[in-house]
């Protein structure tokens, strides 16, 4: 694939669609091209805000659109799989917003479709691409740190009570590790390369069944360790910390910052502030469309079996608590 216009498409016209949708436009050789939605009204309003010149109410419709190369799949998600398959065994390139799937047999489904189809095909882990989370791999990379033998990273926000909704709602996938806890167990993944060899876990399931808060200690060879913390009924404090052997890392707010801080045990504090005018979706965009130019099918820096390894591992956490998500998948 040349220079040309990578050519877009969307399904599911919600609030995160409109935040990619909105950071596509800074990607000087994107083009939002269609986008699509059970609710042909609102994929027609979304089209309409944003610029495309198509809009579907079906899916076959939409994955059959010759100039459609790539697709961002921001639904629900239960029905992250579905999508993903339609758009695959279509040929399309396919970015799917976090998490990529309810558990880690949807997970496995998806890449074989993927790998069997010859298709592009990423988790959408945007804030992996933010430059103060690279700047972070950077560092520790150059071992500026040392050897990385610890970190903590939370991420919880109070999302009150609204039971029917897509947060605490369980056949929508409702909860705080598959919504707000992913984050800070892919950035553990990310540091140390590796699942936990051994987690210990706890969390308080609502009165809709579903986890409003976890807690989690990983612990990895040599003694490493992960302490995170996920959430989304309590406010937390969403600080990411990477301690080493010759220093220390802090990425303040790590999902959503602009900052990245160097504190080395010898020498003085290095602060990297990253000027971006976007949330930050613009980069993941162009990660995916970096790949499909070089002819790649995932991505290396957030690979299809790390993917499927971190929804293993929070598919034991899970099992930690009594918690799973076998009877939904039908539902929806």
């Amino acid at each position: 694939m040349g220079e040309s216009k990578i050519r877009w498409g969307i399904v599911g016209p919600g609030r995160i669609a409109k935040a990619f949708a909105a950071d596509l436009a800074a990607v000087p050789d994107a083009e939002l091209t269609a986008v699509v939605s059970r609710s042909r009204e609102k994929a027609e309003a979304f089209a309409a805000e944003f610029g495309a010149p198509r809009a579907y109410g079906d899916m076959a419709s939409f994955v059959n659109d010759p100039d459609v190369d790539i697709v961002y799949i921001a639904t629900v998600h239960p029905a992250h799989k579905a999508g993903m398959l339609q758009c695959l065994r279509a040929g399309k390139a396919v970015l799917c917003e976090k998490p990529f799937t309810v558990d880690a047999a949807e997970a496995i489904e998806a890449v074989n479709a993927a790998r069997e189809n010859g298709v592009f095909l990423m988790e959408g882990m945007w804030t992996r691409f933010l430059p103060p989370v690279a700047k972070a791999r950077e560092w520790i990379a150059e071992g500026r740190i040392g050897e990385v033998k610890a970190l903590t990273a939370n991420f919880g926000f109070d999302a009150g009570w609204d039971p029917e909704g897509r947060l605490l709602n369980k056949k929508l996938g409702g909860g705080a590790l598959l919504d707000a806890g992913i984050y800070p167990v892919s950035f553990a993944s990310m540091v140390f390369g590796r699942q936990p060899e051994r987690i210990e876990s706890s969390a308080y399931l609502g009165e809709t069944g579903v986890d409003e808060r976890f807690s989690a200690l990983f612990e990895y060879e040599g003694g490493r360790t992960a302490l995170l913390m996920g959430a989304v009924r309590l406010r937390t404090k969403n600080d990411a910390y990477i301690y080493g052997t010759a220093g220390y890392i802090h990425l303040p707010d790590f999902l959503f910052g602009r900052e990245a801080h160097l504190h080395p045990k010898n020498g003085d504090a290095v602060s990297f502030v990253d000027d971006r005018k976007t949330r930050g979706f613009d980069f993941e965009a162009r990660e995916a469309m970096a790949c499909l130019r070089a002819g790649r099918k995932e991505s290396g820096v957030m690979p299809l079996d790390e993917t499927v390894a971190i929804m293993r591992t929070m598919d034991r956490m899970r099992a930690q608590w009594g918690l799973d998500y076998s009877d939904i998948q039908k539902e929806y």
